[in-house]
């Protein structure tokens, strides 16, 4: 039987198509089993560079087999072929080992044309599992345990705290709150010294506190020498309507840093219309980033957002300022808020508050209370009145900014105390609000585009978190303050904001 690569990559999509026709988009939401489509698990082959006599294939949740089975087609067509061909699949969801069983064929009949040995396993088991109890927890592989490539595309699910999944990756020193960044962290583990590693995951793992220790591990082990980043959410699992934001990233087990890493976007799964860009390491990692932020630069306008932002050298802590969370949980105070002020309330700002730069309060005709009782029950929820720089924790992918500041004016209020609604974040000094000429130059920092554009650089998804801002490059007090003055009574129009910044920064000359 012969069987070129169409026909592989063809067979292996209709057992993908089937099991997604059997099985309900609702059960595999919630096992975080999403197939690979035939022609990202192509791109993804393709993405393996180096070249190996004994080739040992890792596919870790493997599904229906697409991605080892475009590896194996990948090198089978090389000019240059490898002696033999291994591949370890493990699959745990029963209603696919036969589906595995049928591609492991195909690819065993591709390589004897070829004249490539081939061994194929299909291993019926959970992978975190297996690969723990073959490595004694210790990590520590055994010459047949390692691999020259591995391929995946795992599981999108959290793991449940007290689940024996959960357990035997704490005993490992493996904390981790997410099957794929489990999976990830375990196949690159496996792999030997100059192995390529090649995963389709979510983006989030790129930023935030939660992927922290992961990022550290993985960037410890691995260098990055590719990412792809797919513009549109909706069509890279479209059958899954997964709408999480993935990258594809390919990595080698070795030390050095290439100087540049490969960025390459496409609007969806059509790989002829690909965009490429050699960024150097330092952009995509911050060699002073001790949390090693991934950010994705794509193009000369995100070099230059990088290199405006790289002439900013304060913190929030040298500015003697914080950024916090909102307290007020609404649903947690429900006895104590109030539709319309009253004597014994206080103003209570929620995002639909934020208007032209500034709070605009009450808004009687929302949906929303616009006060919080003032009490003794409540007085760990509120804050000083004063000046303080409000942005939306949570905005739609599709809306044009992520990133909108808004200035709280104490003088518009009479209120000694106000309360922040936990959808807001709220930057203060040191508890207390700030100086008024502060937190208007604040504020127009925020809302530039400069800032926006930088901030959508390392952040994938649409929540701002207190984290992600305190990480970001902020200018000197003087130069905040002087941007301060260029806020009256509402915020200037963006094409002004962003003029304000230029000619204060001289942009142009860098």
């Amino acid at each position: 039987m012969h069987v070129s690569v169409n026909q592989l990559a063809s067979s292996v999509d209709h057992l993908r198509k089937k099991f997604n026709g059997a099985a309900s988009r609702k059960s595999r939401s919630e096992t975080g089993q999403f197939l690979t489509p035939a022609s990202i698990a192509q791109f993804m082959a393709s993405m393996f560079s180096r070249k190996v006599k004994q080739v040992r294939i890792l596919d870790p949740g493997a599904g229906a087999g697409a991605l080892f089975a475009a590896c194996v087609a990948e090198l089978c067509n090389q000019k240059e072929r490898p002696q033999s061909i291994k591949v370890i699949a493990y699959e745990i969801d029963d209603s696919l080992v036969s589906c595995l069983m049928k591609t492991m064929d195909l690819c065993c009949h591709m390589c004897r044309e070829a004249g490539v040995l081939f061994d194929g396993n299909v291993l019926h088991k959970d992978f975190i599992q297996a690969a723990l109890e073959q490595t004694e927890y210790r990590l520590l592989a055994l010459e047949h345990q390692t691999f020259t490539h591995a391929i995946l595309n795992p599981p999108y699910k959290k793991i449940n705290g007290q689940s024996r999944t959960r357990k035997l990756l704490d005993e490992a020193g493996m904390g981790t709150s997410n099957l794929y960044t489990a999976f990830v962290w375990l196949a690159a583990q496996m792999l030997e010294p100059n192995g390529e590693l090649v995963a389709i995951t979510p983006r989030s793992f790129c930023n935030g506190p939660y992927f922290r220790r992961f990022r550290k591990v993985l960037l410890g082990l691995m260098s990055l020498r590719h990412i792809h980043v797919f513009e549109s959410r909706k069509k890279v699992f479209s059958d899954d309507a997964v709408l999480q934001e993935n990258v594809i990233f390919h990595a080698v087990r070795n030390r050095p840093r290439p100087e540049k890493v490969t960025i390459s976007s496409t609007r969806g799964t059509d790989f002829n219309c690909i965009k490429t860009k050699a960024v150097p390491y330092e952009h995509v990692v911050l060699h002073d980033d001790p949390d090693m932020f991934i950010h994705l630069v794509q193009d000369e306008n995100d070099d230059y957002v990088m290199e405006c932002m790289d002439s900013f050298n304060s913190s929030l802590e040298q500015l003697g300022l914080e950024v916090s969370t909102g307290r007020v949980v609404d649903f947690r105070s429900r006895d104590f808020l109030r539709r319309k002020p009253s004597d014994n309330t206080v103003p209570l700002i929620y995002p639909c508050h934020l208007r032209n730069g500034f709070v605009e309060w009450p808004k009687l005709d929302g949906k929303k209370p616009n006060a919080i009782v003032s009490c003794s029950e409540t007085n760990d929820l509120l804050v000083d009145s004063g000046y303080y720089v409000l942005t939306k924790r949570f905005t739609a992918k599709e809306e044009r900014r992520r990133i909108v500041a808004t200035v709280f004016d104490p003088q518009r209020y009479n209120a000694p105390l106000v309360g922040f609604e936990n959808h807001l974040n709220y930057f203060h000094a040191k508890g207390k609000g700030m100086s008024e000429i502060l937190a208007k130059g604040l504020a127009l920092f925020l809302n530039s585009t400069l800032f926006d554009a930088y901030f959508r650089l390392f952040s994938g998804h649409t929540q701002v978190n207190a984290t992600d801002l305190r990480k970001m490059r902020y200018p000197l007090r003087e130069n905040l303050l002087q941007l301060g003055g260029y806020v009256q009574k509402q915020m200037p129009n963006q094409e002004i904001v962003d003029k304000i910044m230029e000619e204060e920064f001289d942009f142009d000359e860098q």
